[in-house]
């Protein structure tokens, strides 16, 4: 009759408005809650429906991931489970040994919690809108960011009784009174034994079949996903308010700090000094003193004569020319230019290029949504360098919100020995780690490197590694001990990395021992070069940069796959 038939129109119509209501703030809540984590589970589909005065944030739910995109499942049948053939058995068992072999040295890694205070507070109750009053477009609650200036901090650790030995290269830590070492890591032969095992694993013929083909599975089920859910990602994307690619925050993690500036920025800044400063003493050549005109004088330049052009710093034509790429941060091809302007131990004690370092730093700052890790670097042939390092950040109050910090060393031992700065390999371990070391034991003895060691996030190794080694590891030969490496040749790169893992490792122990910040290690690898680099660095490395050599082994590239996507499952989980 009439009556049931309005009934089911209006059942009808209610059930198409709670479906729309619930879309509508399932797209809400993609942003909110990327903003903040909310304040518990009980939240409804509408905000209308809770108790306006609660000071609790609304949590949105979201459409399961199983109803939004299809799914390509392989369900093998299990007789195929059961009849493995030996090659697939073998290869399976293979590549779970290598996981555990990374797990060995990675579970050693001593890694600091976040500091207290990270977590937002939750923002006051809204105002609540009396009936019939006009509905306000509700505002974002975002976090508030939690304080960061480490020069303003007080609480200084007192300095500890522990005490610190180097071993055959390795610093160890001990507890006052122990006789065992507070952390104990392999030892270089053990890391040869394994690093020689992974070798052979992803060289294996049916690891390399296995992988190969499991990589093409991959490629294909996610080319099958793009064809399928593309247009339902793109949809998704679109009813996400406020966010696209320009106001998402994003983290480039391989900025040179030398290079952090663009061509432009820095061609205004040396032409302003010239401007405005032409007459300030800026180094020291042949005996005199000379100012920022004279050294342009003698290089025949003008403020006029400067260009983007002139200054010749983009990265043009240096693929696998590492010469050329080292050449790119001199200023018109002329070395006394970059030490003015882009060294920070000089004769103005670095404060240009602290100047220009606050103005991209307000760069960053103005646009809000931009995140670096800076690079500097650490030579090892002095002591001192860390010291003038972090006299020069903490003078010029160079720690920001947007910044932190990362240690290059490059792998230069054979020119330091070769000029007599070092006498072997030792050497110049001690003069990257003792310091830390020093200073970790008793921040008050150096207040500039404890400052500024709370805003390093990691280590990095750093070369040409298209260079050959002319010394190389050999099965069942064992490698000179560092306090023996008195060779003018360079050690080679599993050499290096098993030396700054390892001391890497000790020192993150105690710092985490002591409530102090802890570093990663993240080399350069796999960018050129041999691929058995990133043999070591699987075994040793938090993670690295590059990779592009990755594709020449499929083994260890599906190693890192696994990797990754446990990672990821951990951080949703």
């Amino acid at each position: 009759n009439e009556e049931d038939f309005k009934m089911r129109v209006e059942a009808e119509g209610q059930s198409k408005a709670a479906t729309l209501d619930k879309i509508y703030f399932t797209a809400r809540s993609r942003s909110r809650n990327s903003i903040h984590k909310g304040a518990g589970s009980g939240a409804s589909l509408s905000p209308r429906i809770q108790s306006q005065d609660s000071a609790e944030i609304p949590i949105y739910p979201t459409l399961d991931p199983e109803e939004q995109f299809q799914r390509i499942i392989i369900d093998p049948p299990e007789s195929a489970r059961r009849d493995m053939d030996s090659d697939t058995a073998s290869a399976c068992r293979s590549i779970d040994r290598a996981l555990s072999l990374r797990d060995k040295y990675q579970s050693i890694v001593a890694v600091a919690p976040p500091p207290p205070g990270g977590e937002p507070a939750t923002p006051p109750p809204t105002a609540s809108r009396q009936p019939g009053e006009a509905e306000e477009s509700e505002p974002f609650y975002r976090r508030e960011a939690p304080s960061y200036d480490p020069f303003l901090s007080t609480a200084v650790p007192t300095a500890s009784e522990h005490i610190v030995e180097m071993v055959d290269g390795v610093y160890h830590v001990f507890e006052p009174g122990a006789s065992a070492p507070m952390l104990s890591v392999p030892n270089v032969a053990q890391f040869y034994v394994d690093y020689f095992a992974l070798r052979g694993i992803v060289n294996s013929g049916p690891v390399k079949t296995f992988a190969y083909r499991r990589l093409q599975i991959l490629e294909e089920r996610f080319s099958l996903h793009v064809m399928l859910n593309g247009h339902k990602e793109g949809q998704e994307q679109k009813s996400v308010p406020h966010r696209d690619f320009y106001n998402v925050r994003k983290v480039d993690t391989h900025v040179h700090h030398s290079a952090c500036m663009n061509q432009k920025h820095l061609l205004r800044f040396i032409k302003s000094k010239l401007k405005k400063d032409p007459d300030e003493i800026v180094t020291f050549r042949d005996g005199r003193f000379l100012t920022l005109t004279e050294v342009f004088d003698s290089l025949h330049l003008t403020a006029y004569d400067l260009s983007v052009d002139t200054l010749d710093m983009h990265a043009h034509n240096t693929f696998h020319r590492f010469d050329r790429f080292n050449l790119k941060y001199n200023p018109a091809g002329q070395s006394k230019l970059r030490e003015i302007f882009m060294k920070t131990d000089n004769l103005l004690a670095g404060q240009y290029l602290a100047e220009i370092t606050k103005e991209v730093i307000a760069d960053l700052e103005a646009s809000k949504y931009q995140l670096a890790e800076w690079r500097v670097s650490i030579y090892g042939r002095k002591l001192s360098e860390w010291d003038k390092l972090a006299r020069w950040f903490f003078v010029n109050k160079l720690a920001n919100p947007c910044i932190r910090w990362l240690i290059q060393v490059p792998r230069l031992y054979h020119i330091y020995k070769r000029s007599g700065e070092v006498q072997n390999f030792q050497d110049m371990i001690s003069n990257i780690f003792a310091p830390l070391y020093e200073v970790t034991r008793d921040p008050s003895s150096n207040m500039h490197l404890h400052v500024f060691l709370q805003t390093v996030v990691g280590f990095d190794s750093v070369d040409d590694e298209s260079k050959p080694e002319p010394i190389q590891p050999q099965p069942g030969q064992a490698m000179p001990l560092p306090s023996e490496w008195t060779s003018h040749e360079n050690p080679p790169y599993s050499y290096w990395t098993y030396y700054m893992y390892a001391n890497l490792a000790t020192l993150n122990a105690m710092r985490a021992s002591r409530g102090l910040n802890t570093f990663e290690f993240r080399p350069h690898c796999g960018e050129a070069g041999d691929v058995d680099h990133l043999t070591s660095c699987y075994l040793a490395a938090s993670k690295i940069n590059h990779g592009i050599l990755l594709r020449k082994s499929a083994g260890l590239q599906v190693s890192a796959y696994v990797i990754c996507a446990h990672l990821w499952y951990e951080s949703y989980a």
